[in-house]
Order: C-alpha cells, then sequence, then structure tokens
C-alpha cells in the first residue's frame, strides 16, 4: 500500500502509475478541486486505488489521509512525499520573495513532508517496515532552481532525510531523490514563449549523459 501526495499531476500521477503498475495498492493524494484529474489517474492504476483530498501542511489532514489508508487496506508500506510548491523567481531579486513566500513553501515542500512521515510512523513501525521517498531535488545540492526559497526548501528536506533516515533505522528507510527539470505542467510557468522553452530544452537535454528528455516517468522509474 503506497501513499503518493500531489498525485493529481506530474510526477505524482506518474509514480503513482508505476507503484501500481508494480503491484501496489495506491492513495492518491490531491488537493481539494483536483478530483476530475486524481480520478484520471486513478482511473490508469491497474491496482486499486483510493482518491483522497488532503491539504499536507494541516497536520490533522496527514492523519486523516493514513487513517483513510488504513481503513481501505490495513496498511501502509511505501509513503512518497512528492507534493511541493514553488515561486519561480531570479535568484539576484532580493525583493522577489517575501516571509510569506517563503513560510507558503516551507509549508508544504519541509512541514508537510515531515507531517506526513510523522503520520505514517506508528503504523510502519508496528509492521515492522516501511519505506518513505522524499522527491527534492538538485537545485537543494547545487543552491540553482526556480528560486531561493525552493532551492533552501529542497536543501531542507535532503538535511530532513538524513535525520529520519538515521531516527527511524532500522525499520523504516528514508531516501531521496533529487531530479533536475522535469517536464511537467509547471514547465509553461518557468518560460513563458515556445522559443525559450525550446531553447531551456535543449541545454537541459545536452547537459543529461544519456541525451533523453526529463519526463515524469523516468523519474518515477527512480522512485520505484
Amino acid at each position: 500500500v503506497a501513499i503518493v501526495t500531489g498525485a493529481a499531476t506530474g510526477l505524482g500521477a506518474a509514480t503513482a502509475q508505476i507503484l501500481a503498475a508494480a503491484g501496489a495498492n495506491i492513495l492518491i493524494n490531491h488537493m481539494p478541486g483536483q478530483e476530475g484529474q486524481a480520478q484520471a489517474v486513478a482511473d490508469e492504476c491497474v491496482n486499486e486505488s483510493l482518491c483522497q483530498p488532503g491539504d499536507i501542511t494541516e497536520d490533522e489532514e496527514c492523519k486523516r489521509m493514513v487513517q483513510a489508508a488504513l481503513e481501505q487496506w490495513g496498511r501502509v508500506d511505501i509513503l512518497i512525499n512528492n507534493a511541493g510548491i514553488n515561486k519561480p523567481v531570479e535568484h539576484d531579486n532580493l525583493d522577489g520573495l517575501s516571509a510569506k513566500d517563503f513560510m507558503d513553501i516551507y509549508k508544504v515542500n519541509v512541514i508537510g513532508a515531515y507531517q506526513m512521515i510523522r503520520a505514517v510512523t506508528p503504523t510502519m513501525k508496528a509492521q515492522g517496515k516501511g519505506v518513505v521517498v522524499n522527491v527534492s531535488s538538485s537545485s537543494g545540492e547545487g543552491g540553482y532552481g526556480s528560486s531561493v526559497a525552493y532551492s533552501a526548501s529542497k536543501g531542507a528536506i535532503n538535511t530532513m532525510t538524513k535525520s529520519l533516515g538515521r531516527a527511524l533505522a532500522p525499520k523504516i528507510r528514508v531516501n531521496a531523490i533529487c531530479p533536475g527539470m522535469i517536464i511537467t505542467s509547471l514547465w509553461d510557468k518557468l518560460q513563458h514563449t515556445e522559443e525559450q522553452r525550446a531553447a531551456w530544452l535543449e541545454a537541459v537535454i545536452s547537459s543529461i549523459p544519456l541525451k533523453i528528455e526529463p519526463t515524469p516517468e523516468i523519474i518515477a522509474r527512480n522512485i520505484l
């Protein structure tokens, strides 16, 4: 049984589907208002799935999400902390980010992920095993990316992954993946013209040794 947060679109959707194909039952977390998108993902999952709205910045909603999985299947084996937000701002534009922007990004990308791990921990410990994969970013290692606040939040996720990996071992295994740019719906928000998108994609592909498009499906295979 796997819980995938932010699974209505993009990488979360691809991850839910690849985990289902590998044999997992999937709880598809989504924000309110994404019911149609979440159901479309569920329809593509070959195993049993459950769509569950929930805002991971609210601790009680994290607990309700886990409880829904337990009521449906009686266990939770896997948590994929995929949900995340950003605000694209050039790194030298120090006035482009407010304290609220930082807090909004941290509430989802860091605190939300922490709350989800905390919510699944009692169940996984009781089972004697469990797996958490946090979706971080290469920007958390290199300090680049869509904004300083986003990069800093992913750096925090990387440190939190190491901390909780030690704290919850050996029963719960905690890891993170750090992809670069992924071609999802966020792509259009980062570059506004076809020419810009084409030039950026060419630059991204040229930097990848395998010279492949960074699609959600490729990153989902890494999560699997």
